[in-house]
């Protein structure tokens, strides 16, 4: 496979509508355990790493029933997903190899129901739902799992 140029250097952020704010601000603050690093009114910016030359990689939670556009967010959506609707899959986030079984551990002990899948690309997955129902995966790269591209 060819490696193509992009101007791309990281994962900006990722925007999720949400029905109830301070249910899913308390589990990605708590559960999850993401640095909240801005609040607004209606929607709340967590750090998931320094990113790339100043703007972090974030989550950022939306309060579905504000307005799309606003006085402290701008929040236009040019591609016209309106703000009732939704094309999210899942969100992944990157954890270490070692750390798998013991986050394995504490998503179950904090009583969620959690999934595994081990893909054989290499890739070994923790799945969990946040409060609305979205998909959160933990994944890590495992080469013991990984079988030769030509399988």
């Amino acid at each position: 496979m060819n490696k193509r140029s992009t101007a791309v250097k990281g994962l900006g952020e990722i925007a999720i509508r949400v029905n109830d704010l301070g249910k899913m601000d308390k589990f990605y603050g708590e559960v999850i355990g993401l640095e909240e690093y801005k609040r607004f009114s209606t929607a709340v910016f967590f750090r998931i790493t320094d990113g790339y030359k100043g703007h972090p990689q974030a989550l950022i939670l939306f309060d579905r029933s504000a307005e799309s556009t606003g006085p402290q967010i701008h929040r236009s959506t040019p591609h016209g997903v309106g703000q009732e609707h939704s094309t999210l899959d899942h969100i992944a986030l990157d954890i270490d190899l070692e750390e798998y079984e013991s986050e394995h551990n504490r998503l179950k002990q904090l009583g969620l129901s959690v999934k595994t899948k081990t893909y054989d690309w290499g890739w070994r997955s923790l799945y969990i739902n946040d409060p609305e129902g979205n998909t959160v995966e933990f994944v890590c790269f495992d080469a013991s799992v990984k079988k030769p591209d030509n399988c």
